[in-house]
């Protein structure tokens, strides 16, 4: 083995072993400035007081493995681009954790790491679809990634709202790209997406169910910037079309953008605490923080999973495979619906 290579492939290690240090000391230090409480509200699932800095903990984690990964001589210059980026989003979302800022405020952050992002050449230039690729002209390639990127920050934080879930998500999503980078033959970019699984995987050792520290925003934000960064970047290199880490992250996807636009049909106020995401409405017919966030679980193994497999894939296949999906998915928002009605004539609950 090249010698040069063992702090790149140590760099995981790393992340997981700062992770799992940190954010217990977080969660046991709830009276720090660095453990400020998440009270329940009218979007919560949780009873009681919980520290919400436990992203402090998963950044640690991953921006000193990413550092090593710079040692080596070998980061790409994207994980520059990339630390710039986060920086922007987790220092405001860190002053909204430590207080509230205006939703204003966040959306800039947001926007502004997005620009971040094109800046170091991390953005759709062609819109791909199995079988098919289109050019997309410029200013049309930069709002749809920044379209896209300041929904996939935006919609983390809004499915980060139960014990377990969004770091998970990380983990089974990032992940998958870690295994499609090394399969691409990009080992830098496996590693680095294998740092953001791993520091997830450490702090899930204080948030599985029962919590005793949340992500909070700068957790939560930070790792959907992340989700859509390492999607566009993988995607610019070749790796594997964006599509395929969509369907890795789709858990999330779906259920955000399907509950976002349910709303505006409601004619809701979507910028207002809520809890009907499919998995908040779970736990309150009755599943549990638990058994829901197992059966999750599941699911994004299975998205996952396929995403690895989608690439090498004809293109014939691609779609029928897409195609299940989408009936899983609605046979997932039926199977919701049908626990909710169980729930409410009596105390029986499909298992």
């Amino acid at each position: 083995m090249n010698l040069d290579l063992v702090p790149l492939l140590l760099s995981p290690l790393l992340a997981l072993v700062l992770s799992l240090a940190a954010t217990p000391w977080l969660a046991a230090h709830p009276g720090s400035v660095l453990g400020r409480l998440d009270h329940p509200n009218a979007r919560s699932l949780h009873k009681r007081p919980v520290p919400r800095t436990g992203g402090l903990g998963v950044l640690l984690g991953l921006l000193a493995a990413w550092l090593l990964i710079g040692l080596t001589g070998l980061a790409p210059p994207q994980l520059g681009w990339m630390i710039a980026a986060v920086a922007l989003v987790a220092a405001v979302a860190f002053v909204d954790d430590l207080g509230h800022l205006p939703p204003w405020t966040r959306l800039l952050a947001h926007f502004g790491a997005s620009a971040v992002l094109i800046a170091g050449g991390m953005r759709l230039e062609t819109l791909e679809l199995p079988g098919i690729t289109l050019g997309l002209p410029g200013v049309f390639g930069i709002s749809l990634t920044l379209l896209f990127s300041v929904w996939m920050t935006n919609l983390y934080n809004f499915m980060d709202g139960m014990d377990g879930f969004a770091g998970g998500m990380t983990a089974f999503g990032f992940g998958a790209l870690a295994v499609l980078g090394w399969l691409g033959g990009d080992l830098a970019y496996a590693m680095a997406a294998l740092c953001v699984a791993t520091a997830a995987a450490g702090f899930l050792r204080v948030n599985f169910p029962p919590a005793r520290i949340f992500l909070g925003d700068i957790g939560s934000s930070t790792l959907g910037l992340l989700a859509a960064g390492f999607t566009l970047w993988g995607a610019d290199l070749g790796l594997f079309p964006p599509w395929a880490a969509v369907l890795a992250f789709s858990p999330f996807i779906v259920d955000a953008t399907w509950t976002l636009l349910a709303r505006l049909l409601r004619g809701e106020r979507i910028w207002e605490a809520h809890r009907s995401h499919h998995y908040q409405r779970l736990v309150l017919a009755g599943w549990g923080h638990r058994k829901t966030l197992l059966r999750g679980y599941l699911v994004m193994a299975g998205a996952a999973g396929c995403a690895l497999a989608a690439p090498g894939l004809p293109p014939n296949e691609q779609w029928m495979l897409l195609g299940a999906w989408a009936v899983i998915y609605a046979v997932i928002h039926y199977r919701v619906r049908l626990v909710e009605r169980l729930a409410r004539s009596g105390p029986t609950c499909i298992q």
